[in-house]
């Protein structure tokens, strides 16, 4: 997800400037650098609403894992001087001649003589520890003996001190004798508050780039290869993020969508009184397409000419530059009526400096009329104009009626009476009168603020003189 702050700033730019950017090339300008975005990590629970895989976060530094056992070793190893201290102290040396230990063949740790009483201690321990994933009795088949003098001696030499471990920051000194008391009283004692299970996490992609869960780093770069090829998860947050600071967003062509302060506006300066400048910088950016604002402002408003340097040359330097003067006057209007163009989506700027103006949106074509079924008059049976003898015609707004939203009056009762002028009716079939098809205006695809939507007009039917 893109990061809020950094989000705040892109907003804030794109409002000073005007400009309209692709929202997927902002989308990929986050993704490529760790501090731009964040990573929110959520676990998928199953029908009784359990956690399909569980998440545990570390306090002490921000990491994420998968089970309570790794987070814990994670500790022990990283943070272990936070909670405790080895001492090394002087012990009896074992007792008897040893010509011969046993090493493990992929590590290179030496376990000691087979015949040792802590030997099978140190081979399920080490086992435990490196290469829990390989069975134990291929493991086993890995262990060798070594009769190197130097390597046995080394080993009479360690199994000389004993080292325990003294627990820190508690109300009483106390001394671990192994590393498994020492992992029994983290438990007990640390765990509660330092390793906790959540549904959620969400952490910088700094952070989420150095995950130490192998499983959970996988995870991440696949989303991020994934998201780099086509960014619609980022664009997406993007773009609410976007709204939620006033920011408009549109597609050119179609197609690329951007972001820019306001929607594209079509400006009909026949209908709309507008002045001369900005009459004549629509005109230009029409005349000259893919122009950019530098150019329109020196075509409209030409900077005059500096002035030579009125400073004396000495012999040897080089002749001062004139320095370039402000905008003049004009130019500062110029400058005016486009920012209010642009901020008013009358005219686009794009991200690449070129300038184009809101076209205008073509007409929606109308929705088809029922055809009309000829009939004969009846005898003895007045023919209303537009209307079939022996049926009943539904009456159908005219567009003067429609826009004004004047009711439609039936048919007088009274035959003798002059009928006031109708607009034509058209014909529905007698065996099922059916409303009368709504006759829709024709809008711009983009709504215009000059465009008003008509009133919907029920159609009354009308009565046949009797």
């Amino acid at each position: 997800m893109p990061e809020e702050k950094g989000v705040e700033s892109l907003a804030r730019q794109i409002k000073m400037t005007g400009r309209a950017y692709p929202l997927f090339d902002i989308a990929q300008m986050i993704l490529q650098k760790p501090e731009r975005h964040t990573v929110t990590f959520s676990v998928r629970k199953n029908a009784e609403g359990q956690p399909v895989q569980p998440l545990f976060v570390c306090a002490l530094d921000d990491s994420l894992w998968l089970s309570e056992n790794d987070a814990v070793a994670h500790v022990l190893k990283k943070h272990f001087a936070t909670f405790y201290q080895s001492e090394r102290t002087a012990t009896e040396p074992p007792k008897g001649k040893y010509t011969f230990v046993a090493q493990c063949g992929m590590s290179g740790v030496v376990l000691g003589p087979p015949n040792h009483h802590d030997y099978q201690n140190q081979l399920r321990k080490l086992h435990a520890e490196r290469f829990s994933r390989m069975p134990f009795e291929a493991y086993k088949s890995r262990v060798k003996i070594v009769r190197d003098e130097e390597v046995v001696k080394k080993w009479v030499e360690d199994q000389s001190f004993k080292t325990e471990y003294v627990c820190l920051n508690m109300p009483e000194a106390q001394k671990l004798e192994s590393m498994e008391a020492v992992e029994k009283h983290f438990r007990e004692q640390h765990k509660p508050n330092i390793i906790k299970q959540v549904e959620s996490h969400t952490m910088t992609g700094a952070a989420a780039r150095s995950l130490r869960s192998p499983d959970l780093a996988r995870l991440v770069r696949t989303v991020w290869e994934d998201q780099r090829r086509f960014p619609l998860q980022i664009a997406t947050v993007l773009s609410q993020q976007f709204a939620s600071h006033g920011l408009q967003f549109f597609k050119v062509n179609k197609t690329i969508t951007h972001v820019s302060v306001a929607r594209p506006h079509y400006l009909d300066m026949a209908l709309t009184p507008v002045s001369n400048g900005v009459k004549s910088i629509v005109d230009y950016i029409n005349a000259n397409p893919k122009c950019t604002r530098r150019k329109l402002i020196e075509s409209l408003s030409p900077s005059p000419t500096p002035a030579p340097a009125a400073a004396p040359v000495v012999e040897g330097q080089p002749a001062a530059a004139a320095e370039p003067a402000g905008p003049t006057p004009e130019q500062n209007a110029l400058i005016g009526d486009l920012h209010w163009l642009i901020h008013q989506g009358h005219v686009i700027e794009f991200a690449n400096g070129t300038l184009e103006t809101a076209k205008k949106p073509l007409p929606k074509p109308p929705k088809p009329v029922a055809a009309k079924k000829e009939a004969k008059p009846a005898e003895g049976e007045t023919l209303v104009e537009g209307e079939a003898a022996g049926e009943e015609a539904s009456a159908i707004p005219s567009a003067t009626a429609e826009a004004s939203g004047a009711a439609v009056s039936t048919a007088p009762e009274d035959a003798s009476a002059p009928a006031p002028a109708e607009p034509a009716l058209e014909q529905q079939p007698a065996e099922a009168i059916t409303p009368a098809p709504e006759v829709e205006k024709a809008e711009p695809e983009h709504s215009s603020p000059s465009g008003e939507p008509h009133s919907e007009i029920p159609a009354a039917p009308v009565e046949s003189p009797s």
